[in-house]
C-alpha cells in the first residue's frame, strides 16, 4: 500500500535496495541545500513502504527523513512527491498536522538521479494494527480515533485558496475521474485476468452517483498507519504519506478509511473485521462516519454502499501497482510487493460480496 515509510528500517536495506544511493554525493548535496545540515552519518531505508523509497538519514545536527521517487519505467500521474511536498508545506501551522518540509530536489538537480524531498523526523507512535494491542485503555483507544477523526474533519474543511492549493485539482466530477484513471491504470498493470475485478469496475461505472459539487483537499490515503502519535497522549504529530492527494469528494477518504472496518485482521490485511470493537473501545463504522458528519454539518449519507466500493476497487488497483513493480523489479520492498499481489483477488470479491449483500436486501 501505498504509505509513509516511518516503521524500523530494513537490517540489511543496503544490500536489497532496488533504489541504491550515492551517500558520498548525497551527503554533499544535503550539506549544501539544508539549512543548519551538517556532519552526515548515514541512512537506512525503511521497510513499510511500497510506493516511494523513504530512509531515516542520521547527522550531527540531528535526524532527518528522505522520500525519494524509485527508480525504473513508473506509470503516469504516480509517485508524484513533489506534490506531497507542496501539500504538506501548504499545510504547515493548520488544524491538519504535518511534518515540516526541509527541501525538494528535482531531477535535474539530484544527486540520486531521481527526485526527493527531505522533511523533518517525528518521534513518535505508528499504529499498524487498527485493533490497537499494545495501547493500554479502552479511552485511550477511542480517544486516538477521534483524533483521526477530528483531523480529516479538518482536512476537509481547509480553505485552498487561503493555503494556495486552488490549483491542486480539478473540482467536479471526481469519482467519474478516479474511476476512469485507476481503471486505466490497473488495466496497465494487470497480468493475469481477475473477472471480478472487471466486474466490480463495471458496477461502479453503473452506479456513479451524480456530482453534488462537494470538493475539498482530500488526502487519499488516510489510515491509521499513515499518521504519527505522540508518545505520551492521543494526539496526532503528523500525517503522513500525500501522494495521492488532491482536490477531490471528501466523502472518499471517509470511506477509504471505513474500508478499514470491513477488511480482516489476518495475513497481509490489518483491517477491523472480526474484531470485537466494543470490548476494545474501538467505534463502530456507524458512529465513526456520524462524529465525522457532526463535524463537517453533514445530515445524512447516501450512496455510501458507492463509496465503499469504489475504495476497495482502488486500493485494488493501487495494489496490482505494486505488484506489478515487483515483477518488473523495482518495487520499494520486493518480498511484501510479491504478498500484496495475491491481496488483489481478495479485494475484489470481498468488494463484489458486499454489492450483492447490499443487492439482496
Amino acid at each position: 500500500m501505498s504509505r509513509m515509510e516511518t516503521g524500523e528500517p530494513e537490517a540489511d536495506g543496503r544490500s536489497t535496495d532496488p533504489n541504491p544511493i550515492d551517500e558520498h554525493a548525497l551527503a554533499a548535496y544535503l550539506e549544501a541545500h539544508i539549512d543548519g545540515f551538517r556532519g552526515y552519518a548515514g541512512l537506512e531505508k525503511f521497510s513499510s513502504g511500497q510506493s516511494n523509497p523513504t530512509y531515516r538519514i542520521e547527522a550531527a545536527s540531528g535526524t532527518y527523513v528522505l522520500r525519494s521517487k524509485p527508480l525504473g519505467t513508473l506509470l503516469k500521474s504516480a509517485h508524484q512527491i513533489d506534490r506531497e511536498f507542496r501539500l504538506m508545506k501548504a499545510l504547515d501551522g493548520s488544524a491538519v498536522p504535518v511534518p515540516k518540509m526541509l527541501h525538494l530536489a528535482t531531477e535535474d538537480v539530484s544527486p540520486l538521479g531521481r527526485m526527493f524531498f527531505v522533511m523533518e523526523h517525528l518521534s513518535g507512535r505508528i499504529f499498524w494494527d487498527p485493533a490497537l494491542p499494545e495501547v493500554a485503555t479502552n479511552a485511550e483507544r477511542a480517544a486516538i480515533y477521534d483524533a483521526m477523526n477530528e483531523a480529516l474533519a479538518a482536512l476537509h474543511a481547509i480553505d485552498v485558496a487561503t493555503v494556495g492549493l486552488a490549483d491542486y485539482g480539478r473540482p467536479g466530477d471526481y469519482f467519474a475521474r478516479q474511476l476512469s484513471r485507476w481503471s486505466d491504470q490497473y488495466r496497465q498493470s494487470e497480468l493475469d485476468p481477475l473477472p471480478d475485478m472487471w466486474r466490480l469496475i463495471e458496477w461502479l461505472e453503473d452506479h456513479l452517483p451524480p456530482d453534488d459539487g462537494s470538493a475539498s483537499l482530500v488526502h487519499g490515503d488516510y489510515r491509521l498507519d499513515n499518521m504519527i502519535f505522540a508518545t505520551d497522549q492521543p494526539r496526532i504529530l503528523g500525517v503522513l504519506d500525500w501522494e495521492l492527494s488532491t482536490l477531490g469528494h471528501p466523502l472518499s477518504d471517509l470511506a477509504y478509511q471505513c474500508m478499514q472496518w470491513r477488511l480482516p485482521n489476518v495475513g497481509a490485511f490489518r483491517g477491523l473485521g472480526g474484531v470485537d470493537r466494543a470490548s476494545l473501545g474501538i467505534p463502530m463504522e456507524a458512529d465513526y462516519v456520524a462524529h465525522y458528519c457532526e463535524r463537517r454539518g453533514i445530515a445524512s449519507i447516501e450512496n455510501w454502499s458507492f463509496y465503499i466500493a469504489f475504495s476497495f476497487f482502488r486500493l485494488s488497483a493501487i495494489l496490482q501497482g505494486v505488484y506489478k513493480r515487483f515483477v518488473d523489479g523495482n518495487a520499494s520492498n520486493p518480498v511484501k510487493a510479491k504478498v500484496y499481489g495475491g491481496t488483489v483477488p481478495v479485494l475484489a470479491r470481498l468488494a463484489n460480496e458486499m454489492i450483492d449483500g447490499e443487492a439482496g436486501r
